[in-house]
């Protein structure tokens, strides 16, 4: 399958320093110290499937591919001996790189994530690697603030990309390519199936960890569910709960701002879509010990989550990354094996279905990153800069490539509690 190459938002200008301090300016860094990061780089393109040429080189580097090109190789090179990953994506939001196939160059680092980094510097990980920020952490005062940073910027933005249903997670196709006018019905196809492992229907007492803009409400409820559905984005419960009215079933939906772990009650089932990942790996015991508190015996939990190989889950949990930092404050993707254990040990569930579907969200990717670089010039008008624009189309693209590597996996599973004698 072909994937569209896309124009990407260029640097129309200097970078704003007030606003974004780390990437208007190259780190400094000794000599020696970039010396080594160049060295280690070029060893890790060698036998990558891509080509990297870099400003006043003749020769592309790389084993053939995708084009990527360093225009600044000194303020690249600089920026990934101080700040690894971070540095990488920093270098891109400031245009010292760029790709005509961004998501193509993407994908060969990511199906090679595992080897990039010599082995020996791996196991050195936490001397190089920066570390996450206290600050970061998803205690029960802080998790607010995390979430805001992505979900509160701004309702209008995200409308700009999505799609009427404004539902923002992977979507489930019939088939691919994915077309726009049919992402639609393919959000309703996931909602359906993740309902359906909760067996929610009328009378059904439904909690749902992480509201988004309501969609996934609206649908429980009009098959008749009662709906409590918990947000920390003032942002996402205002237009929610305005969808809720307009809909005509704010008699069955109540939309609280509300961390999980100050949820009460009891419900035959819970649902929560794309949520487990910004509860971080120190909390998830308290994420399922909640999920095991709020069933019923013999209730279902029906996540979906996006899911990443256990050893790089292993190796990079300490680590604070480009996503981390500007994308997600905070999160952390988890294992499918740190999923069973910890909902077992902490919750007392048991994985009863999982269904994998990792390819439909790189389409899904695809189609939100199109949607975004066609509708640029309206991005601005909201008030975000080319530096915002070029951060999120890394983002995107970050993503979708990801999935299209299998490095990343989306799944839906079903988490059951143990009745009692």
């Amino acid at each position: 399958m072909s994937v569209p190459v896309l124009p990407v938002p260029r640097p129309a200008g200097p970078v704003d320093a007030r606003r974004w301090p780390d990437v208007a300016r190259p780190p400094h860094v000794s000599r020696a110290r970039a010396a080594v990061a160049e060295r280690i780089v070029r060893r890790a393109i060698r036998p990558l499937p891509l080509r990297v040429r870099l400003a006043g080189e003749r020769e592309a580097a790389g084993a053939g591919g995708p084009l990527m090109e360093v225009r600044d190789p000194r303020a690249f090179f600089a920026r990934i001996a101080a700040g690894g990953t971070i540095g990488f994506g920093e270098s891109y939001m400031a245009g010292e790189w760029d790709a005509p196939d961004l998501v193509g160059v993407l994908s060969a680092f990511a199906e090679h994530a595992a080897t990039l980094v010599p082995r020996p510097l791996q196991r050195l990980r936490k001397v190089w690697a920066p570390a996450q920020p206290a600050g970061h952490r998803n205690t029960a005062d802080a998790t607010r603030a995390n979430i805001s940073h992505h979900y509160d910027l701004s309702n209008d933005l995200f409308a700009l990309f999505l799609d009427d249903t404004l539902t923002y997670s992977s979507a489930l196709f019939r088939g691919f390519p994915a077309e726009q006018h049919l992402l639609e019905a393919a959000q309703h196809r996931k909602i359906d199936r993740l309902l359906d492992l909760a067996e929610t229907g009328p009378g059904t007492r439904l909690l749902e960890i992480g509201t988004g803009w309501g969609e996934l409400a609206i649908r429980a409820a009009a098959r008749g569910a009662d709906v409590v559905t918990v947000t920390l984005s003032s942002e996402q419960q205002a237009l929610a709960a305005r969808r809720v009215r307009d809909a005509g079933l704010d008699d069955r939906v109540t939309i609280l701002l509300r961390d999980y772990r100050a949820i009460t009650g009891t419900y035959d089932a819970v649902v929560s879509v794309e949520m487990i990942e910004a509860v971080g790996a120190e909390f998830w015991p308290e994420y399922f010990t909640a999920l095991g508190r709020l069933l019923v015996p013999g209730g279902h939990a029906a996540l979906q989550a996006i899911t990443m190989p256990h050893d790089r889950m292993l190796a990079s949990r300490s680590t604070h990354t480009w996503i981390q930092k500007y994308i997600f404050p905070g999160g952390l993707l988890p294992s499918t094996e740190a999923i069973e254990e910890t909902a077992g040990r902490s919750g007392g569930l048991a994985v009863t279905a999982r269904d994998t579907f990792g390819p439909h969200y790189a389409e899904t990717l695809r189609l939100w990153r199109e949607r975004f670089t066609a509708r640029a010039e309206e991005v601005g008008a909201l008030g975000f800069d080319e530096t915002f624009r070029r951060m999120w189309t890394f983002y995107l693209a970050y993503s979708e490539a990801g999935f299209r590597s299998g490095y990343l996996d989306v799944q839906q599973l079903r988490l059951t509690k143990g009745t009692t004698a």
